[in-house]
């Protein structure tokens, strides 16, 4: 699956300031409404219900907070670097500074799945991670994420 294909330039938040993981899923809620036409309120209480479930952030500074959505048409990214970061519970004990957020149909397990996976193997890379973080504009972070260069494995 390639990330491109659900990620535009116009759902990426290269400078985001929040105090909060609240905070962080309303923006993100925000920014899924304007891109999929689902309703804002649903976005952030299916968001804020999987956060309730267990932390989405696998470490390294990366969170990947998700949901699934009845009336969805297509996978539909945001992504959000964080200034400064936030705690998230990580496993790591490090704080959120890269935010991949993943709305995606509910009837549609394997093309969720098969996102999840993309993008962690992508964030899963550290020099990927350190160039985002050195990024400033949407359109670089976008050709940074969806660079095929990125798609190798990596140590993390």
């Amino acid at each position: 699956m390639q990330l491109g294909s659900f990620l535009a330039p116009s759902a990426i938040l290269p400078r985001l300031t929040v105090n909060s993981t609240r905070q962080l899923l309303h923006t993100l809620a925000k920014v899924g409404a304007r891109e999929t036409g689902l309703g804002e309120r649903a976005i952030f209480q299916a968001l804020m219900a999987r956060e309730q479930r267990g932390s989405t952030g696998f470490g390294h500074g990366v969170a990947l907070p998700h949901a699934r959505f009845k009336g969805l048409a297509r996978v539909t990214g945001v992504f959000a670097r964080l200034m400064p970061p936030i705690d998230f519970d990580a496993p790591d004990g490090r704080p959120v500074e890269l935010v991949f957020c993943l709305l995606s149909p509910e009837r549609d397990n394997a093309v969720h799945l098969a996102a999840l996976a993309t993008i962690s193997r992508r964030l899963g890379r550290a020099s990927l991670r350190r160039v985002l973080r050195g990024a400033n504009e949407a359109d670089a972070m976008h050709a940074l994420l969806t660079d095929l260069e990125h798609t190798q494995p990596e140590a993390a």
